[in-house]
């Protein structure tokens, strides 16, 4: 089932390259937000969000992950900083660390639409969860 995929990313050229592989998927972009105001905004729209930790208005991945993930959407965080969210965001599914090679963000992307529909779904590699739905189905 196609998803609509919120990327919270505040480099164009990343945010582009996630879009691409949303839509070599199948699933629908419901925008592109590189702060926190637009990021909340676009989450209306969305039913996974991919939210990078460092943004325009600073280190607002976290609280923006914990809101979507609080309305409802589930949330990966993609950083070259896994550190500054070691110990969790609750409500999210995890954290895998930027870069990331073409498979490791499909395996991401893919991973979190099957989280979201219930379906058994095995993690990327690199990808450390919080969420125990996501650990408990591989």
């Amino acid at each position: 089932m196609p998803h609509r995929i919120l990327v919270v990313e505040d480099q164009l050229l990343i945010a582009l390259h996630i879009e691409d592989a949303v839509l070599a998927l199948g699933h629908e972009v419901a925008g592109i937000a590189a702060n926190t105001a637009d990021a909340l905004d676009a989450g209306d729209d969305a039913d996974i969000a991919l939210v990078d930790v460092h943004l325009q208005d600073g280190a607002t991945g976290p609280d923006i992950g914990r809101e979507l993930a609080a309305r409802g959407l589930t949330v990966i965080f993609m950083t070259a900083n896994p550190e500054a969210i070691a110990s969790g965001i609750p409500g999210t599914l995890g954290v895998i660390s930027k870069p990331l090679f073409d498979l490791e963000l499909i395996g991401s992307i893919q991973f979190a639409a099957e989280v979201r529909d219930g379906r058994n779904a095995t993690p990327p590699e690199r990808m450390r969860c919080f969420d125990k739905r996501a650990t408990a189905l591989h």
